[in-house]
């Protein structure tokens, strides 16, 4: 971001306060695209408007926002693999030796399938 234009430092912070105005109203059950449309027009003009003014306080923004939607994003996408993984009794770690898993057991593997990868 320190190499990008002031201008389009506005657009992402805009775009991102957009996208966590979205979030936060429709969480709280109170969004309608009348109150996206206004926040919108109020925030994208104001943060052009203020661009090289706020040049280097946007450049903190973004990366906050960057990294605490990466945060989340990580998280869910963790959660989700832990959901399926539970969900499909497949068991990575191989914990536990189940007839309900879907691991291979070594022991029935026949050694002449098994090749030297050069």
């Amino acid at each position: 971001m320190e190499l990008s234009s002031p201008r389009f430092k506005a657009l992402v912070v805009s775009i991102g306060l957009g996208f966590w105005f979205f979030i936060i109203t429709s969480i709280l059950g109170i969004f309608t695209l009348e109150y996206f449309a206004i926040f919108i027009l109020i925030i994208f003009p104001l943060m052009q408007f203020l661009s090289f003014k706020v040049s280097s306080a946007l450049d903190i923004f973004a990366i906050y926002n960057t990294k605490f939607f990466l945060g989340i994003l990580f998280i869910f996408v963790i959660s989700i693999y832990g959901i399926f993984f539970r969900v499909l009794r497949i068991d990575l770690l191989r914990l536990k030796k189940r007839d309900d898993t879907y691991w291979l057991e070594m022991e029935q593997l026949k050694t002449t399938r098994l090749l030297k990868g050069y």
